[in-house]
């Protein structure tokens, strides 16, 4: 080929080495593309040069202009005509000032200078009376003029808004603060018409057109008035600082707030330019961190005044979505690295607060004017938000306290305090317009808005809810605790909380049918009474304010002395059939679907108020006086709130907030406890709202399990309920879900490889008879959880031999009984008797002086463990208070009476003792006697030196409560505990109360069905069912006491109440043993029958009984023996 056509392209394909029509295509494409971008950079590089061009000569010109205006500025300083100011001053002035200062966000030294010359120029200008050398007089003349004027005097605005931004107060010189002192001098004469000194009757329209506009501009966004005058208030120094400002910087601040206040001011403009200033001051000025407190006491009547208050209230109750999308898009700009900052609605709401309440001579209130349903409305709006951004913040946080929220030593909680003051509710309570409520859709969640004539009930409940909600979240340590206080002891409040609540829970047809069938079985045998009259005067801080409070509450009528035990004994008629369906709820069944957002806020005001007065309630206001509400209305609370927690956890979809549940649950849990302790409703009322719907017990086992530990949360976990409302489950199968629980926990341990084999993994023990609890302790406490394994008993007899026998369980479960018969005793010394009838158990103090006393008192709570975890009993009850702490609960004032009842008998006498309490010469001390000495304890720091009093007697006689209850055995509780939980698992305890635990560890009542243990009994040694001495037996022991019976299962078992569930669940099985006796002939023809006693092996639950052939024989026999109190040596 020659050398013409070498590189020529052929479209046929005819060589592999010529290139393709897609390879071409593409090739050109590409040499396209990078002409394209050849010319595009040039062009582009052109542009850059013609701007760098034009930055370049525009600030050369605006250098060049700069000179020539000052010189021009002093050469004609006498002679100014307004023409002249406009076109010689004003309009170089901007030309310059825009380009050599505003575009680059900084203001330089000589241009601060310059500034401050023109604006006393103008400022000049504008005072003098003569229209033609006045500034503002071009406002009133052509329109050509009027128009100049007017983009001019925005321009200024503009400026001058910069320069307030840009100022820092606290290193600005000298020359900038001048110039920003008369920038907004200059901003306040020209939107001042009384500062136009030739105003005539004939221009006095255009001038105030003029000014008009100005203020409407000045109230825009695109002034930036706002914007720099909030970023100002921020820079302010320390309210301890604050004396310290010079002239210059008061005047400035003072300018500041007049012109933030103007737009209110002006009553020229319209309404809808008035709402748009609004929305900058609420948007820019309103959330300014600690915004009073920066601002000189002179200057804020202005900022409280209602002109300001009203049209902010009104603005944000219209447009509240954009302010608040405002808010967010500050928040989100602000750098990460601000932990300590406050949230913008946050600050706008602890700004509302400080605005509307005010201090004087001494006391504080609402300032004049303030329209209360605008206040409260408000503030649920920015509470609202305010909570968003609390929990966006947690969630992106590890910890947060709002203590770290200062200024200066001002805690941002300070800020929030009115609302925790008496006065405050008093003043919302009274405003609310009683009898006004829609009530036509309660509970719906699609009705239509409600038509507020006057402040609402649900308002102040929304109100008060949003606060202990914000106190919750950001006070970790007090927690809502100052909000509650007040709402709990303010006389009223909660009955009008309540009757509200009834009034939507309950309808008034169903009162009047099944409720009223309540009421008549308590009240009908009930005496009336007057109650405690009324306190004539309210105390206004201390304990004594609080008891006063309680007594205050309500009116209702005193029931007689022994009112108490009448309702426990009258209870149990409310389990007709006809009224268990009233104990379900029927508005509270399908929970979040039915509660209609009101609704929610004041369950959860209720629940969480009334939570908090439970704690200080004693049984004497509870059940006698019946204060706050009378026992039937305690029912239905507890029916209310039963079915709601129920159906909300069960069908949890996460809809209910979990501040409610939270409440929710601890307010059920503390009526359920109460009416553990004494009862004051019917069992079925706790069983009914899973009476049809509870899932199944191996279903809720599993439930519960497959749940993780840290899942824990009311509005979320579905098989947390089994631990959080277990009494929806009858006790029997709440004892069959935790059997359940230690069969799956076999399994699980089982699989981990841990029991492979039959004796594998079982520990051999070998223990001395006179030394059970010290060779026992030796060898077994050292394994923990290990305990759970089988264990192997030897036993050394007295001589020093081993016995003989082999452990196929009874040696193990006579072991664990012989420990604790040995170890609970209180001659022993760990545990001691409570001085009450019951004689419980509870740890002795003086254990913890013993050698090794804490880890012997945690051994046997691995013993206990032990024996609830393999399904034995022993025979031994402990106390309420001490059940409490291994069920992780707190014991208040009410359970000391179990445990020291001459001690609550006094402390109540003392809580509502009527005399001057200094009388007795109490302090805050508790005499104790330990190893033969007294020991002062005191209840708090420095008790010693603080005497009891009227004020402070409540906080003594809790202290006191506390001291015994809790702070006294806390380190043998936990001790225990330790043990206990290391074989049995803490959410498995949590399916039972106080009583049920003690039930669960020592059996059932004090009687058995006879035919129970009948049916699972077996028979050894040659007896049959049918045999004729077995016949006798059971014969007999159906005519014994129950007392004897007891007594007989205790002699063959260790134990004197029957298993839980049944006979068929006792391991070993009970069994009778044939013990042949020969009886003489002589003996048999005259009428004497076997002459050996009945014996027992408790280790395997055996009863050897000899072969009686009369029943007065057998009963003889049976009940000198179980009377003996002796098993394997009678014969």
């Amino acid at each position: 080929m020659d050398g013409s056509r070498k590189h020529m392209v052929s479209l046929r394909g005819s060589s592999a080495r010529e290139i393709t029509r897609d390879a071409l295509l593409d090739k050109v494409s590409q040499e396209r593309e990078i002409r394209h971008f050849a010319r595009r950079a040039a062009a582009a590089a052109l542009f850059v040069q013609r701007v760098w061009r034009r930055y370049y000569m525009t600030k050369k010109v605006a250098l060049q202009l700069r000179e020539e205006w000052e010189l021009s500025l002093a050469n004609g300083f006498g002679s100014m005509s307004k023409t002249w100011i406009s076109i010689v001053i004003v309009r170089p002035f901007l030309f310059f000032i825009d380009h050599l200062s505003l575009k680059q966000r900084k203001i330089q030294a000589q241009d601060v200078r310059c500034t401050s010359s023109c604006f006393m120029s103008l400022l000049q200008s504008i005072t003098s009376v003569d229209s033609n050398k006045n500034f503002n007089s071009l406002a009133t003349g052509s329109t050509e003029e009027r128009r100049v004027w007017g983009y001019q005097t925005r321009k200024l605005i503009t400026l001058c808004s910069f320069m307030l931004e840009v100022f820092d107060s606290s290193s600005a010189s000298k020359d900038m603060a001048t110039a920003t002192s008369l920038a907004l001098r200059l901003i306040i004469s020209l939107t001042d018409l009384n500062c136009w000194k030739f105003i005539s009757d004939q221009n006095r329209i255009h001038a105030d057109g003029a000014v008009k506009d100005l203020v409407c501009f000045m109230g825009s966004r695109e002034s930036g008035v706002y914007r720099a005058i909030g970023k100002y208030i921020s820079s302010l120094d320390t309210p301890s600082e604050r004396q310290s400002l010079t002239d210059d910087k008061f005047l400035i601040t003072a300018s500041a707030v007049t012109l933030a206040l103007r737009p209110f001011q002006a009553d020229t403009i319209d309404s809808e330019d008035s709402d748009t200033a609004a929305m900058q001051f609420c948007t820019y000025i309103l959330p300014v961190p600690w915004l009073i407190q920066r601002i000189p006491v002179l200057l804020l009547p202005a900022l409280r005044h209602t002109t300001v208050v009203t049209p902010c209230f009104r603005t944000l109750q219209m447009f509240h979505k954009k302010i608040l999308m405002e808010y967010s898009e500050i928040n989100r700009s602000r750098s990460s690295s601000v932990i300590n900052a406050i949230s913008q609605a946050g600050s706008a709401l602890s700004n509302i607060i400080c605005l509307v309440t005010a201090t004087a001579n001494n006391s504080t209130n609402f300032t004049d004017y303030v329209h209360l349903v605008s206040y409260v409305e408000v503030i649920n709006i920015l509470a609202e938000e305010f909570e968003v951004d609390l929990r966006l913040y947690a969630d992106s946080c590890s910890f947060f306290d709002g203590e770290d929220l200062t200024f200066g030593s001002l805690r941002y909680m300070d800020l929030l305090k009115p609302v925790t003051m008496q006065w405050h509710l008093a003043s919302l309570m009274a405003s609310v317009k009683r009898g006004s409520s829609d009530l036509t859709d309660p509970l719906s969640t699609t009705s239509g808005k409600r038509s507020l004539v006057g402040l609402e009930l649900c308002d102040v409940a929304r109100f008060y809810s949003h606060m202990i909600r914000i106190y919750s979240m950001l006070n970790t340590t007090v927690g809502s605790l100052p909000v509650l206080n007040i709402l709990s002891f303010t006389p009223g409040f909660l009955l009008n909380i309540w009757d509200r609540l009834e009034k939507l829970v309950f309808p008034a047809n169903s009162q009047a049918s099944k409720g009223s069938i309540c009421i008549d079985l308590v009240s009908q045998k009930r005496n009336d009474g007057a109650f405690d009259k009324k306190s004539k005067q309210f105390v206004k801080d201390g304990g004594a304010k609080w008891i006063t409070m309680l007594q205050r509450i309500t009116a209702k009528r005193k029931s007689d002395p022994d009112h108490v035990e009448f309702v426990s004994k009258q209870v149990s008629g409310l389990d007709d059939e006809d009224i268990i369906d009233s104990w379900d709820v029927e508005p509270m069944r399908s929970a979040s679907a039915s509660i209609s957002k009101d609704t929610s806020f004041l369950l959860h005001l209720f629940c969480a108020t009334y939570a908090h007065l439970l704690l200080v309630l004693d049984d004497i206001e509870f059940y006698e006086r019946q204060v706050p509400f009378t026992l039937e209305q305690q029912r239905r609370i507890a029916s209310m709130l039963n079915t709601l927690v129920y159906n909300s956890m069960l069908h949890s979809n996460g809809q209910l907030d979990k501040f409610l549940m939270d409440a929710a649950v601890k307010c059920l849990q503390m009526l359920y406890e109460r009416d553990c302790r004494h009862q004051f409703c019917p069992p079925s009322l706790w069983l009914a709202p899973a009476r049809v719907s509870r899932p199944p017990i191996a279903a809720a086992a599993r439930l519960h399990l497959a749940a993780r530990p840290d899942d824990y949360s009311p509005t979320t976990s579905v098989g947390s309920f089994i631990t959080t409302i277990p009494h929806v489950y009858p006790f029997e199968e709440r004892v069959q879900i935790f059997r359940e629980f230690i069969k799956m926990d076999k399994v699980s341990r089982k699989m981990a490889g841990e029991l492979t084999g039959p004796s594998e993994q079982s520990t051999e023990v070998v223990v001395r008879r006179g030394h059970i609890v010290e060779d026992g302790f030796r060898q077994l406490n050292s394994l923990g959880s290990k305990l759970k394994s089988s264990i192997h008993v030897s036993f050394i007899g007295e001589c020093g031999l081993p016995e003989a026998g082999l452990d196929y369980g009874g040696l193990s479960k006579e072991f664990l009984t012989d420990i604790a018969k040995e170890a609970f005793s209180p001659d022993y010394g760990l545990f001691t008797q409570t001085v009450t009838t019951e004689r419980l158990l509870i740890p002795n103090t003086a254990a913890i002086f013993q050698d090794n006393g804490i880890q012997m008192i945690e051994f046997l709570g691995r013993i206990v463990g032990k024996s609830l975890y393999e399904g034995l009993l022993l025979d031994y009850s402990f106390s309420r208070a001490f059940v409490q702490k291994l069920l992780g609960r707190y014991s208040f004032l009410d359970e000391l009476s179990t445990l020291d009842p001459e001690l609550y008998k006094n402390l109540i006498y003392l809580k509502h003792y009527d005399g001057d309490i200094k009388e007795l010469s109490l302090d805050f001390t508790v005499t104790e006697e330990s190893l033969g000495k007294l020991h002062v304890i005191e209840l708090k720091p420095g008790g010693k030196d603080t005497s009891v009093t009227d004020e402070n007697k409540l906080q003594y006689i809790h202290a006191m409560a506390d001291y015994k209850l809790n702070r006294q055995i806390l380190a043998l509780s936990n001790a225990f505990y330790r043990g206990l939980t290391d074989l049995i698992s803490p959410s498995w305890l949590g399916l039972f109360n106080a009583s049920e635990f003690n039930q669960l560890l020592s059996g059932g009542n004090h009687d058995f069905d006879v035919d129970d243990l009948r049916d699972n009994t077996q028979y050894t040694g040659g007896y049959t069912e049918g045999s004729r001495t077995v016949k006798l037996f059971w014969e007999v022991l159906s005519g014994l006491e129950p007392k004897e019976r007891c007594m007989l299962l205790k002699f063959v078992t260790s134990c004197s109440r029957a298993p839980l569930l049944g006979f068929k669940y006792l391991q070993p099985i009970f069994t009778i043993h044939k013990v042949a006796c020969d009886t003489p002939l002589w003996a048999a023809i005259g009428g004497h029958d076997v002459e050996r006693l009945p014996s027992a092996s408790t280790c395997y639950n055996t009863l050897k009984l000899p072969t009686y052939k009369r029943a007065s024989t057998l009963k003889a026999k049976l009940l000198y023996a179980i009377n003996s109190n002796a098993g394997f040596e009678l014969s």
